[in-house]
This record gives C-alpha cells, sequence and structure tokens, in this order.
C-alpha cells in the first residue's frame, strides 16, 4: 500500500491511526487527512520524536496496514 491509496481512504484508516496514536486529536487526524509528511509533524510534536524517528513511526504503521 502507498500513501496515494492511504490519503484516498483516510476516513477508513483515521481509526487505526488514532488507536496507534492516541495524542493525536480528531481535529489533527482530519487536517492530517493521510498526508505522510503532516502525520510525522504530528507525531513528532505530539510525541517528542525526531524528525527521522516519526517518519520512521508513519512508514511502519503504513507497513503494518498491510498485515
Amino acid at each position: 500500500m502507498n500513501w496515494d491509496i492511504i490519503e484516498g481512504k483516510w476516513d477508513q484508516f483515521k481509526g487505526n491511526a488514532r488507536i496507534q496514536w492516541g495524542k493525536l486529536t480528531d481535529d489533527e487526524l482530519d487536517v492530517i487527512a493521510g498526508n505522510k509528511t503532516k502525520l510525522a509533524g504530528k507525531i513528532q510534536e505530539k510525541y517528542g520524536y525526531t524528525r527521522e524517528k516519526a517518519e520512521e513511526a508513519a512508514e511502519e504503521w503504513k507497513e503494518n496496514l498491510n498485515s
């Protein structure tokens, strides 16, 4: 699965993202709208991750959607 699919079907994946990152609000998830850069930025902001770690976390989450 790629990020274009996630963006297109964000409403379906938003609940899974909410479970993974409980600190993200519904409004923040609406703004993220499946965009990898926005998701990584919010993960970085809310969890204090480095940019690289936040991007890795987003990628791992995406890969786990496939399983």
